[in-house]
């Protein structure tokens, strides 16, 4: 990955990570290992977290389609190496929550993806993005089960 070209993002717009049966296999423990690298640099990456995620649903059967999602992750992480995360001191003490909700997001089971960030003042405190178990019927209901998990990480 040396002299390699910096990506913007770490998932392109027009990725979708879906089942690939038809794909050239990849070895599970390599496909495992990167996962667990990924997921323990997203402690002070959470920028990456949901990407990662979206990676892991695929660590029964990878395919070297999986594998070029890992390479981009990569590419990002090369072009931002000075983004982090910053606790400024004497910053003020307000709680606030933010909530977002992809409706239908997943192709092959149409589950929504919905994600929430908390911060104490300025500073992110705690992050979590989550596969729904229940298919939304709409945008708007998404939203509100995403607004209610925002709020259910609060109390």
């Amino acid at each position: 990955m040396e002299g390699c070209k910096e990506a913007a993002t770490p998932i392109s717009n027009s990725c979708n990570l879906e089942l690939d049966e038809k794909g050239i296999v990849v070895d599970n423990s390599k496909y495992r290992g990167i996962i667990r690298s990924l997921l323990y640099l997203t402690a002070s990456r959470p920028d990456i977290m949901f990407v990662v995620c979206l990676c892991a649903r695929f660590q029964a059967n990878p395919k070297e389609s999986h594998m070029k999602s890992f390479k981009r992750i990569l590419k990002y992480l090369r072009g931002t190496t000075n983004v982090g995360l910053w606790y400024p001191k004497g910053d003020s003490l307000s709680l606030i929550g933010y909530s977002n909700s992809d409706y239908a997001g997943c192709r092959p089971d149409r589950k929504r993806t919905s994600g929430t960030c908390h911060l104490l003042g300025s500073a992110l405190v705690s992050w979590h993005s989550k596969k729904q178990a229940c298919v939304a019927l709409s945008t708007t209901e998404a939203e509100y089960i995403a607004t209610g998990s925002c709020y259910a990480q609060i109390l």
